[in-house]
C-alpha cells in the first residue's frame, strides 16, 4: 500500500490555496440561511405574531410576508380564524388540540354538588377562538389552560345554583347561557386574548348508583308532559270547531231571521195593495179573489159536488167523473 508524505510546507500551502474558496463557501451558506429565514407565509385560517428582539413588533395576516433574518424577527403563527373547542367530562377520539380534552380528569370534571345537595354527573364542551393574539401570548403564561380551570369553576358555580331536576331536566339552557355569560366576562377580566363562542351541555345524568331510577322517573315525566300535550292538542282541534259550528249557526238563524222578515214585510206590503184596491172597488175586488183562489183549489179536488145553496135536504147525485170514465 503507497503512502503519501506531507510534509508542514506542503500543508500550508495547501491551506492557503482552498482558504479563499473556503471563505466564499462560508458566505453563500449564510446568505443562503438568511433568504430562507427572511420570508414565510401565514395560512388562511391564521395570524402571524412577529416579535423583534424578542419584543412585540406586529401582527401579519394571511399569505406570504418577510420579516429580518438570522433570529433578529422571530414569528408564532396563531390559528385565529378556527373554531377551537374543550371538553370536559369526556374525549372525542381524533382531536389535535392539546387541551381539548383530560383523559385522566374525567371522573373529576363530571362530578358536581347541586345546589340542593345533590351530585350530578355533567358534561359539556366550551367553544372558543383567539381573538387578540399579543394577548395570548404574553397576557397569561398558559392561556387555554387557565381557561380550561375557569370552565371548571363557572360551570361547577352555575351547577350549584340549581336544584338538580333542572340541571338534568328543565334547566339546561338557562346554565349555557349563564355560563356563557360568566365565562366570558371571566377571561375578558383574565385578558387571555380568547373570545366564547358558546357553552354547550352534552350529557347530564344522575349519579350512576340512583341513574335507573332517575330515569324511570324521567320517563313518567316525559309521558305525563305528552298526555298534556295530546290534550291541548284535542282541545285546540275541538274549541275552534265547536265555534265554527256555533257561528255557522248564528249565521243561519240570521238569514233565517232577515229572510222571514223580508217575507213579512212583502206580505204585508202586498196586503195593502190589495186592501187599496178592495177600496176603490169592493164588490169586485170580493169576487175577483174569490175566482182567483177557487182557480188554484179546484184543480187539486178528486170529486166535485156542486149543491143549489138554497137546497134544504139531499138531492140525488149523478155522480159526473165515474160516469164519463165509464
Amino acid at each position: 500500500m503507497a503512502t503519501i508524505d506531507i510534509t508542514p510546507e506542503k500543508a500550508g500551502a495547501l491551506i492557503q490555496k482552498f482558504k479563499p474558496k473556503g471563505g466564499l463557501l462560508v458566505l453563500a451558506f449564510l446568505i443562503l440561511i438568511g433568504v430562507f429565514s427572511s420570508f414565510y407565509t401565514v395560512p388562511a385560517d391564521s395570524e402571524a405574531v412577529i416579535l423583534r428582539f424578542g419584543k412585540y413588533e406586529r401582527t401579519a395576516t394571511s399569505g406570504l410576508h418577510f420579516k429580518m433574518p438570522f433570529g433578529l424577527e422571530q414569528k408564532f403563527i396563531l390559528p385565529v380564524k378556527r373554531q377551537l373547542k374543550m371538553e370536559f367530562g369526556f374525549s372525542t377520539q381524533g382531536s389535535t388540540n392539546r387541551y381539548q380534552s383530560v383523559p385522566q380528569e374525567h371522573a373529576d370534571e363530571q362530578s358536581m354538588i347541586t345546589g340542593d345537595k345533590n351530585a350530578a354527573l355533567v358534561e359539556w364542551v366550551v367553544q372558543y377562538r383567539i381573538n387578540d393574539p399579543e394577548k395570548y401570548l404574553f397576557r397569561v403564561r398558559d392561556p387555554e389552560l387557565t381557561l380550561r380551570d375557569a370552565s371548571e369553576s363557572v360551570m361547577r358555580e352555575v351547577v350549584g345554583d340549581r336544584t338538580v331536576d333542572e340541571v338534568i331536566t328543565i334547566g339546561r339552557q338557562s346554565i349555557e347561557a349563564d355560563a356563557s355569560t360568566k365565562l366570558e366576562a371571566l377571561i375578558r377580566l383574565y385578558g387571555l386574548g380568547l373570545q366564547i363562542t358558546s357553552v354547550e351541555l352534552k350529557n347530564v345524568n344522575p349519579p350512576r348508583l340512583v341513574q335507573s331510577s332517575f330515569n324511570e322517573v324521567n320517563q313518567a315525566q316525559q309521558e305525563r308532559e305528552t298526555m298534556i300535550n295530546e290534550a291541548k292538542g284535542q282541545y285546540n282541534k275541538a274549541v275552534p270547531k265547536t265555534k265554527g259550528l256555533a257561528d255557522q249557526q248564528v249565521s243561519r238563524a240570521e238569514g233565517d231571521a232577515k229572510q222571514r222578515v223580508n217575507e213579512a214585510s212583502g206580505d204585508a206590503e202586498r196586503f195593502l195593495a190589495l186592501y187599496q184596491e178592495y177600496a176603490k172597488a169592493p164588490q169586485i175586488t170580493r169576487q175577483r179573489l174569490y175566482l182567483e183562489r177557487m182557480t188554484e183549489v179546484l184543480p187539486r179536488l178528486k170529486s166535485k159536488v156542486i149543491m143549489d145553496e138554497k137546497s134544504t135536504s139531499p138531492v140525488p147525485l149523478l155522480d159526473l167523473n165515474n160516469a164519463l170514465k165509464k
